[in-house]
């Protein structure tokens, strides 16, 4: 269904704006060619590597097909504009009159430029919103408890080492307490990303590192993956939780599986598994990848729930179809009864459609 879609708005983009052209034939026909090329490049990196989300090219050429592919996109709904513009105007006086020529090749500069700064926006590193969150009955032993919240690393050909190593950098100069990353730590399999998460080894807080699975963890062989993130360092927390002490006072920090490991027959969310013998009377922070499920986890008493997967919509003006799949839930701090959500926009996104504007991860 996607490469469907994606395969008419690339048609559409090399039907309005190659037949203009002043060039040979040939160069229209290899122009329209590269077009639904780069429409289909998902499609065309399942076909290669046996998955949409591993695109494995060397990374300069991943960011010239996310700009090709963020032009297409851009040049499709601004030529939708002016197509509608025109026909608006052609009825108004019951005479067909098109636009100049210009407006579309405006429109295609335009596009490119907008996709360009919206890959420079999504592939330099993300960053640092501070919150304080106010918690009923927080043990005085935790006042001032500070965490950092990682989600969405997405690392790749893309998101490389390099930006791994000084995430990590940034990280540990804060000096946290703890350190919790609530899924979508790659894209790839481990025998080709083994050098880009190695840095994850050395994150560093008080309390340690807890991470949980998101989606893209079940599409790489999740079982390899949930293992390797044990041996970088990490706590894992699958319907699990861990218990933090400090002066006789308890925190409890819990995370659950994705709601996608149903269908790689793998244990879905369960936060009564999750919190199975857990201290009643402590708060409950809780590593959910996916905002969905948020007036759940209210329900069964927690606090703080630490979130990703939406990045914020990426394009403004995206978050309102963002909400329809995720609860109505995309970007920032809400209150869901007496729970609080906090819904990060990710560190990083996926190399397959890497643009952001107006949407900072």
């Amino acid at each position: 269904m996607f490469a469907a879609v994606m395969g008419i708005i690339g048609a559409y983009v090399a039907l309005r704006v190659v037949p203009p052209l002043g060039i040979p034939l040939w160069g229209k026909i290899l122009l329209a060619i590269v077009i639904l090329l780069l429409a289909e490049n998902h499609l065309l990196t399942r076909l290669a590597y046996g998955n949409m989300f591993s695109l494995e090219l060397p990374r300069m050429m991943v960011i010239a097909v996310n700009l090709g592919f963020g032009t297409i996109l851009l040049t499709a709904a601004l030529h939708l504009v002016l197509d509608i513009v025109s026909l608006g105007r052609s009825l108004l006086l019951w005479d067909w009159r098109p636009l100049a020529p210009g407006w579309s090749a405006g429109a295609v500069l335009f596009a490119l430029a907008l996709s360009a700064f919206g890959v420079f926006n999504a592939v330099r590193q993300p960053s640092q919103k501070d919150l304080a969150i106010e918690i009923a009955d927080l043990p005085a032993a935790f006042d001032g408890y500070e965490v950092v919240h990682l989600t969405d690393l997405h690392l790749s050909r893309l998101f490389h080492r390099p930006f791994a190593e000084r995430l990590v950098a940034r990280v540990n100069a804060l000096e946290p307490d703890i350190i919790l990353i609530s899924g979508d730590l790659i894209d790839g399999y481990l025998d080709v990303r083994r050098q880009d998460v190695a840095p994850l080894s050395g994150l560093s807080a008080t309390d340690g590192v807890f991470v949980s699975p998101g989606n893209h963890e079940y599409y790489f062989e999740f079982d390899s993956w949930w293992q390797t993130y044990r041996q970088l360092g990490m706590r894992l927390l699958a319907n699990a939780h861990e218990t933090i002490e400090r002066e006789g006072a308890a925190l409890v920090v819990a995370g659950v599986t994705d709601l996608r490991a149903g269908r790689f027959g793998l244990p879905i969310p369960d936060v009564d598994r999750a919190l199975h013998g857990a201290p009643e009377d402590a708060p409950v922070l809780l590593l959910n990848h996916q905002p969905r499920q948020a007036h759940q986890m209210a329900e069964r008493g927690v606090d703080l729930h630490l979130a990703g997967h939406t990045h914020g919509g990426m394009v403004v003006g995206l978050a309102s179809l963002i909400a329809r799949f995720n609860a109505g839930f995309v970007s920032g701090h809400y209150t869901v009864g007496d729970m609080q959500l906090y819904v990060s926009n990710g560190t990083a996104l996926w190399p397959g459609f890497a643009l952001r504007l107006g949407v900072p991860s």
